[in-house]
């Protein structure tokens, strides 16, 4: 990468002279880490209602997408396996079109008004289980298909990151009157002709109030 900014760390000898700067995770830090859904995560996918997924293509391209439902929407099959279905969204497809070429991924499990999170790290696969998706209907709509996840990493993340940015203090939330406008950045991005930031807006509303599943 060409860049004019300083300091920058590119090469191995660089790594490990930064590394000895940062220092070593504590014992606890290096242990923390296990191989299997043990009772504990049971319990925090349970009362999870959302998680990030992180996949990349063949090429290390990286991507990060939202998934989020009722808590426990995510099934535990065993201990090494989760189910993910997947609802209705855009049919962008982009942590499906990741997956096919390198089933490598990350969750991230959030609780709301929860510190710590979850981390899990392992392999997917598309599944079309008939019994799974099933299991997953709501509204007595199935999912059309969902992510087998084969588990290999589990160990819970600190609260630090939570905490600096206070997301759960809604004190520390903007006014409504201030936040992003999600149609008005559609407009500009998708740049398609006659299209204003009120009907992206009255779409989304259509889409969120009637096409959640």
């Amino acid at each position: 990468m060409t860049t004019t900014y300083k300091n920058m760390i590119s090469t191995k000898e660089e790594f490990e002279e930064f590394r000895s700067f940062i220092g070593t995770p504590s014992q606890r830090a290096a242990n923390k880490v296990i191989s299997f859904i043990d009772e504990h995560c049971v319990d925090f996918i349970s009362k999870s209602p959302f998680l990030s997924l992180s996949t990349s293509n063949s090429e290390g391209e990286c991507d990060v997408t939202p998934r989020g439902d009722a808590p426990g929407f995510v099934m535990v099959l065993d201990e090494q396996h989760l189910f993910i279905p997947e609802r209705p969204g855009n049919k962008r497809m982009d942590s499906v079109h990741n997956i096919m070429s390198n089933p490598n991924i990350g969750l991230l499990f959030l609780i709301p008004g929860l510190g710590e999170t979850l981390r899990i790290n392992g392999k997917a696969y598309i599944c079309r289980d008939p019994e799974l998706l099933e299991k997953s209907a709501v509204n007595g709509k199935s999912p059309l298909f969902g992510l087998l996840v084969e588990v290999k990493e589990c160990y819970v993340h600190c609260a630090k990151a939570f905490i600096r940015s206070q997301i759960w203090d809604s004190d520390s939330w903007l006014a409504k009157e201030d936040l992003p406008s999600a149609p008005k950045m559609l407009v500009a991005h998708s740049k398609l002709p006659n299209t204003t930031s009120d009907q992206v807006a009255k779409e989304l509303k259509e889409s969120y109030t009637q096409r959640l599943y």
